[in-house]
Formats: structure tokens, C-alpha cells, sequence
């Protein structure tokens, strides 16, 4: 989700943006899963790509430039390790080949500043035999019962995780690319044995590297194996998609979220200030300049580190200054602060009126609009005629049926309710 809203802030920026978003679908996990179950590996695959995109979809994020998967990439894989095995980085044995962490001893480490004499032993196989030293990670895994294989120059087997991440962001990215992003989580060993196997190859990989915070609840991290993971479908039967994305983007990507129920309703009720008042100004100002400039404080906040917390106090001050334009009227600063807000929210990928969030698309839409504006004409007819009993009753329907209504001085406005 932060690196959604890296990906708007570029391109809002300027920047021709190329988005590559590697899916593994070939691992330890996925083969425990799928003994587990007794469903192939693929079916497991399958399922967490779609309920990984789904979740993404599902909080606005833009779709990926490209979306490789592992096992369409052995090719390139073969070939890294065939540059690595020529370099003296990496070795066969007994069907398996390993990154060699000896022969890159003085970087192995940089990232996560670790010496190579404190680390453990990689513990990437069941056999450790094989290896010249137990901290030498797996590129590829030799053929085992059950298992799926690609054939290699060293024999069938199945890739390591590693590599086929530098072997899947090289292909899409080039050699040298601008930013890697992931969880702090994955610091050590993941992107520390990328880079080794990347730049021992001869690549310059990633120029910087971003990771972001953990969510927790209370001290522990939330992870499946734990059992508190909050997943996606149910978050969204407390709040909205829309506020959900609110929520995350909040505190800053390198900070970790302590969940709570309560910092989620204070979030969804921030984002529903913040939509009310472009809702109550596209009413007096239809059309918003898409082009006027941001704030200087807002753009100035996500240059410096990507700072969404001192990007969203912005977006509210200057909430705070379009609803006092309202309620005195004037159009011309209403126009320019309605455009300030839908300008910032689009770039954090909040906008209330974006298609998005507004449900463009449903095929219902169109009928729910005509069918709620007859209800109105006839509480609007009920009310000129001094009938408010009519006219409360036909409030009370819709109200009955999710829909709120607000006499506003330009005429009744609904909305579903929340």
C-alpha cells in the first residue's frame, strides 16, 4: 500500500513509472500447503495471487507495469546462476546450487549490517551437507519426491527464493534499477542475499531500498503462523475499502501500526471530515481544475522520506480552510481549496469522487441514483405541501433501506450510510 502511494507521488512527479511486482509461486510453503491439502501446487499458487491481488484491488492500488511469476522465469535463472558459477560465486552439489557467501565476504552484509562471522547458518535445506559453509543460501533445489522439477545443467530441481527475484526484477527492470522495495522483515536474508547474488553476477540491482513497517497487534507481528492476522475481507465489514487505505497510509511506511479498533473508527471518522467536505463543495464548484499545484507543505512532506503523516495534517488544514470559505460563501476560495483536496487525495489515492470509491462501474449505480431521486422529488412535493408526515415516512424508507438524507440549502443530498 506505501509503495501505492510512492508509485502516485512519481508519477504525479513527473516520472515514467515502471512497476514490477513479483508473485512466487513455487516454494517451501506452497509445497507444505499443497501436501497439506492434497491439491496441487499450482491450485495453492493460484489462490494466494488471486487473494493477494484481490486485497490490493480492494484498497485502491494501481495495477502493476507487470506481474511475472517464478516458474515462467527459470530460463533467466539458469542463466544468473550460470554467470554466478563463472565468477566463482556459486558451486554445484548434489543437485543443488548454492551462492558461495565466502567469496563475497567483504560486502555479504551491507544492507542489514551484519558481519558475516556473527550470522547463523542459512538453514534453506534439510541437508547441509552439501554446502561449503552452513551460511551459504540456495539458488536452486535439487529434485525431491512429490516435488515439482525444471531441468538444469546441474539437474531437475526447483528454484531457491532468492533467486528468482533478481532474476525476475533484472528482466523487467534492467541490471541497475531505481528502488526495491519490501518489509523490514525481509532485510535479512532476502534482499541481503538479492543483492550478493545480483552484484556478484556483475549487476548493479537496486540503486535504493525501501522497507516498510511491520502490523502488529500489541507486540507481536501479525503473520498467519501466529494466528492474529486481520485479513482484508474481514477489515473491510468494519470500514469502508476507501478508509481502510486511510488508515494505512496514515503513519509513515518505515513505522509500525499497533492495530487497534479504535485507531481504525478514528480513522475512518478523519476520512469522512475530509469527504464531507468535498462532497458538500462539488455541489456549489462542478468542475476542479485537476492541474492546479499542490501545497508546497504537501509536496515538500512526501519528498522528504515519503512523509504520508505530514502529507495528510496538510490535506486537513486545508479542509479546515475550504469549510469556513462554505459557510461564508466564497465561491472563489471554494473552488481552489476543493481543488488543493482532490489534487492531494489523488495522489495518496483517497479521493472520494475518484471512480474508484464511488462505485463507477456497478451496474446498479444508474438505477439505485433514478430510483432514490423519484423518492426525493416526492419528499420534496410532500414538504411543499406541508405534508411532513409523508415526508418523514419516505425518509424513514430510505433511511430503512442504507440511505441517508442531509437538507443541504442547495436541496436534499444522500449518500449510502456508513
Amino acid at each position: 500500500m506505501n509503495f501505492d502511494v510512492l508509485r502516485r507521488w512519481l508519477m504525479r512527479s513527473g516520472y515514467d513509472v515502471a512497476f514490477c511486482r513479483n508473485v512466487t509461486d513455487i516454494d517451501d510453503k506452497i509445497i507444505r500447503v499443497s501436501a497439506e491439502e492434497s491439491v496441487p501446487w499450482f491450485v495453492v499458487a493460484e489462490r494466494n495471487q488471486r487473494a493477494f491481488t484481490w486485497a490490493y484491488d480492494t484498497l485502491g492500488c494501481l495495477p502493476p507495469t507487470v506481474e511475472p511469476r517464478a516458474t515462467g522465469h527459470v530460463p533467466e535463472m539458469i542463466t544468473l546462476m550460470e554467470r554466478l558459477i563463472e565468477r566463482g560465486h556459486a558451486y554445484a552439489s548434489g543437485g543443488d546450487v548454492y551462492f558461495d557467501v565466502r567469496s563475497y565476504a567483504d560486502r555479504y552484509g551491507s544492507l542489514s549490517n551484519q558481519k558475516l562471522d556473527n550470522m547463523r547458518a542459512a538453514a534453506d535445506t534439510d541437508d547441509e551437507s552439501c554446502k561449503r559453509d552452513p551460511r551459504d543460501f540456495a539458488l536452486w533445489k535439487g529434485e525431491k519426491p512429490g516435488e515439482p522439477t525444471w531441468p538444469t545443467p546441474w539437474g531437475p530441481g526447483r528454484p531457491g527464493w532468492h533467486l528468482e527475484c533478481s532474476a525476475m526484477a533484472t528482466k523487467y527492470l534492467g541490471p541497475t534499477f531505481d528502488i526495491h522495495g519490501g518489509g523490514i522483515d525481509l532485510i535479512f536474508p532476502h534482499h541481503e542475499n538479492e543483492i550478493a547474488q545480483s552484484q556478484a553476477a556483475g549487476d548493479g540491482f537496486a540503486r535504493n531500498w525501501m522497507h516498510n513497517g511491520m502490523l502488529k497487534i500489541g507486540a507481536e507481528k501479525m503473520s498467519k503462523s501466529l494466528g492474529n492476522s486481520l485479513l482484508i475481507p474481514e477489515m473491510v465489514q468494519k470500514v469502508r475499502p476507501v478508509e481502510l487505505r486511510y488508515y494505512l497510509a496514515g503513519p509513515h511506511y518505515r513505522s509500525s501500526i499497533d492495530y487497534s479498533e479504535e485507531a481504525l473508527l478514528e480513522a475512518a471518522a478523519a476520512y469522512q471530515r475530509i469527504e464531507g467536505f468535498v462532497t458538500r463543495a462539488a455541489e456549489v464548484i462542478h468542475d476542479v481544475d485537476a492541474d492546479a499545484p499542490l501545497p508546497q507543505a504537501f509536496a515538500d512532506a512526501l519528498d522528504d522520506d515519503l512523509g504520508t503523516p505530514q502529507a495528510l495534517a496538510v490535506v486537513h488544514e486545508v479542509v479546515r480552510e475550504g469549510n469556513v470559505a462554505l459557510s461564508r460563501g466564497d465561491k472563489e476560495a471554494v473552488a481552489r481549496l476543493l481543488a488543493e483536496t482532490q489534487n492531494m487525495l489523488d495522489v495518496l489515492g483517497l479521493d472520494p469522487r475518484s471512480p474508484q470509491w464511488r462505485g463507477a462501474g456497478s451496474d446498479l449505480t444508474p438505477v439505485v441514483d433514478a430510483l432514490v431521486a423519484v423518492a426525493l422529488e416526492q419528499r420534496k412535493a410532500a414538504r411543499e405541501r406541508k405534508d411532513y408526515a409523508a415526508a418523514d415516512a419516505i425518509r424513514n424508507q430510505l433511511a430503512a433501506a442504507g440511505i441517508t438524507v442531509e437538507d443541504t440549502p442547495n436541496g436534499a443530498r444522500w449518500e449510502l450510510s456508513r
